[in-house]
């Protein structure tokens, strides 16, 4: 026997003013919040590239390539190595230092990189 659940959302009405104003105050404050700069962050990168490579692709078997990855990927890893949560013995030490904005101009930097894949 199966059960199912359902829930019933009741819909009001509201003013239509109070509607558009809300909607663009969420979308504002979600565009502050995760403001990005990529050329602040290409700026702060030169201390990841020697592992990391200066464009994000990296040369060294144990340094993951950057360039490409989504933003939101590399913040959460970087703040999860400021943290502790995640560990690695350079990475550990490189990220401590950083601020959250700092962290989110890298992000974007290495997201704004455009790569190509082609075949041989």
């Amino acid at each position: 026997m199966t059960k199912t659940m359902t829930k019933t959302m009741r819909v009001v009405p509201t003013n239509g003013l109070l509607s558009m104003s809300l909607a663009l105050g969420l979308a504002l404050g979600a565009g502050a919040a995760q403001a990005r700069d990529p050329v602040a962050g290409k700026a702060k990168a030169g201390m990841c590239a020697t592992c990391h490579g200066p464009l994000g692709l990296s040369q060294l078997p144990n340094a993951p390539h950057l360039a490409g990855q989504p933003a939101i990927y590399l913040a959460e890893q970087l703040k999860a190595y400021r943290s502790g949560k995640r560990q690695n013995e350079v990475m550990s030490v490189m990220a401590k230092p950083l601020t959250d904005d700092e962290i989110d101009n890298l992000a974007a930097w290495y997201a704004s990189i455009e790569l190509s894949v082609k075949e041989k």
